[in-house]
């Protein structure tokens, strides 16, 4: 039963994999990497290891895929014909997946009848319990250590995007080609929405008084 299920999840990943390919569109290119992470997660189910099946579908088919999709209909990219120099590509991924797939059988046929090969399946790797009773214990503190590395990291780019966005309390701010009307310019003139176009900064700086401050300050 659990080789008919192999064959199965594996057959999925795969056609998954060579749609992600073939497709044309990339958001249907993004939705066939979906598949080959849905396809894979079962296959660890299959191993017995659910922690990292719920893994592989919470982090990389949930989180990371949803930020694939959302950058890709961000920028709104169509469909495009392919370059020729692509295509000129394809006999070597065709080798390179002969050997993957050599490899998969060898690893099946020749390490699985190997005597060194042990035959108990009993086993608590990948389970739950034991990734935590590991990451607790002998891996405490790696695993603090990255949660600090993590938490340095959120609040450092915080730190950058502030820095970015803010502009001084005292800052002047002059605008190049712009519109000004006669009150603005001159309190004077209440009432008066007379148009005073500017083509560059300096002329927009000399009418609102801009100069004149900065010259006082350099004083």
């Amino acid at each position: 039963m659990v080789a008919i299920l192999f064959i199965l999840f594996a057959g999925m990943a795969v056609g998954c994999a060579i749609s992600m390919v073939a497709q044309r569109n990339p958001l249907y290119s993004a939705i066939s990497l979906i598949g080959v992470f849905i396809s894979l997660a079962c296959l660890y189910v299959t191993l017995a290891a659910p922690f990292i099946a719920a893994v592989q579908v919470i982090v990389y088919a949930g989180a990371i895929m949803v930020l694939v999709v959302f950058v890709i209909m961000l920028l709104n990219v169509e469909a495009e014909e392919r370059p020729m120099r692509l295509r000129s590509l394809i006999p070597i991924a065709v080798g390179l997946a002969a050997i993957l797939f050599a490899e998969a059988i060898f690893i099946i046929f020749f390490v699985q009848a190997s005597p060194s090969t042990p035959t108990d399946n009993i086993s608590n790797v990948g389970l739950t319990s034991s990734i935590g009773a590991g990451l607790f214990t002998s891996y405490l503190l790696p695993f603090e250590i990255t949660s600090v590395l993590l938490l340095m990291a959120i609040v450092g780019a915080m730190t950058l995007a502030r820095r970015g966005g803010l502009v001084p309390a005292d800052a002047g701010i002059v605008p190049g080609d712009q519109v000004f009307s006669k009150e603005l310019l001159d309190r004077r003139d209440i009432g008066d929405l007379s148009a005073v176009a500017t083509h560059s900064t300096e002329e927009a700086a000399r009418l609102l008084g801009v100069e004149e401050h900065h010259a006082h300050d350099d004083e």
